[in-house]
């Protein structure tokens, strides 16, 4: 490799482990390692990687690797792709970081809303029975209808969060909030 080659690949490698070493920073609020957010980011700049491929750029071990690549999976970073003839798992990264925003936190949200409605459901019912027995004593009754009325105004913000997570997975969210265009990204830029 020539000298001038070699300083652009240098450069190249350099920009690339600049974008690497905030994603993998930043991937706690996916709820992964460093060392997952170092291998999507990674995979982020390739068009395909096998495990093989991942295990050797990255000097991680098997178990490791295996484990980051189902939890990204999981939140749909990666998925594996079909390769004619290829005998080996093949993976690629998603790379619109608004469907990985609108896939993870959709079902953080989805779960944080379907857990704790169940829990007001239940926890109102029991309050309930306490409210409508009338051996319940005065202050308990009054208590748990303060406990009720509390856990039904607390409905108001999981309704409310089922609603974001609907306009999100419809994108009408970006009709309130639209996506910058190029123009916008160009003219921030200068």
């Amino acid at each position: 490799m020539d000298s001038r080659h070699e300083l652009e690949h240098e450069k190249m490698e350099s920009a690339k482990d600049k974008v690497i070493g905030a994603i993998s920073e930043t991937m706690d609020l996916y709820g992964l390692t460093r060392s997952a957010g170092k291998l999507y980011a990674t995979m982020y700049f390739e068009d395909e990687m096998t495990l093989d491929e991942m295990r050797q750029e990255l000097s991680m071990s098997k178990p490791s690797m295996s484990t980051s690549v189902r939890k990204l999976q999981e939140i749909e970073m990666v998925k594996k792709v079909f390769r004619r003839g290829s005998r080996k798992d093949v993976y690629v990264a998603e790379k619109n970081f608004f469907r990985s925003f609108m896939v993870f936190y959709c079902q953080m949200w989805d779960r944080e809303v379907k857990m704790n409605m169940e829990a007001i459901h239940q926890a109102q019912k029991e309050l309930s029975e306490l409210i409508e027995d009338t051996n319940t004593s005065k202050e308990t009754r009054q208590e748990a209808q303060e406990h009720y009325d509390l856990l039904e105004r607390s409905k108001t913000y999981y309704l409310w969060l089922e609603k974001l997570v609907a306009s999100i997975r419809n994108e009408e969210i970006f009709e309130f909030l639209p996506k910058p265009d190029q123009n916008e990204l160009n003219h921030k830029n200068s």
